[in-house]
């Protein structure tokens, strides 16, 4: 079993990077995804709050990979695996969020997965400076929004 565990702060409150989280359709604002794929997706949210046991489908390149939302917990965590992967059995991650000391979020990324055979090497470094890219676009791209009363 391999593993990734990817830390970024933001500005932002947990209130608005648990928004970002949530909605599906943010992440190719922000994440290393292209899109997200609504007809290989599940279960989405049209208001933006994908629930538990909603398959997610984005597309990077010619690529497509689910994955589902496996529990929420409020502003504080919420864990998925993956649903479809070409690439990698067994994957299961954490975002947890964590209040900052000093304001703003604390962003833990953190997840394990089995690569396919001939693959490990090369996955790990894949995976760990994939995941240090979606932690660190979240962070900035919620520094840069406003609070809504969706936040509150």
């Amino acid at each position: 079993m391999q593993k990734y565990h990817a830390t970024a702060t933001t500005p932002a409150p947990p209130a608005v990077v648990w928004r970002l989280l949530l909605d599906a359709r943010t992440w190719p604002a922000w994440s290393t995804v292209d899109s997200l794929v609504p007809e290989r997706s599940s279960g989405l949210d049209r208001n933006g709050r994908d629930p538990v046991g909603a398959v997610r489908a984005f597309r990077t390149g010619r690529t497509v990979t689910g994955e589902r939302i496996t529990g929420l917990t409020e502003q504080k965590q919420l864990t998925y695996e993956d649903a479809f992967n070409w690439a990698l059995r067994d994957y299961r991650a954490v975002i947890d969020l964590t209040p900052a000391p000093d304001g703003g979020t604390i962003i833990n990324w953190h997840g394990t997965y089995t690569a396919r055979w001939g693959m490990r090497r090369m996955m790990q470094r894949v995976m760990s400076q994939t995941m240090r890219r979606m932690a660190d676009g979240l962070a900035g791209y919620a520094a840069n929004q406003p609070l809504s009363s969706k936040d509150l």
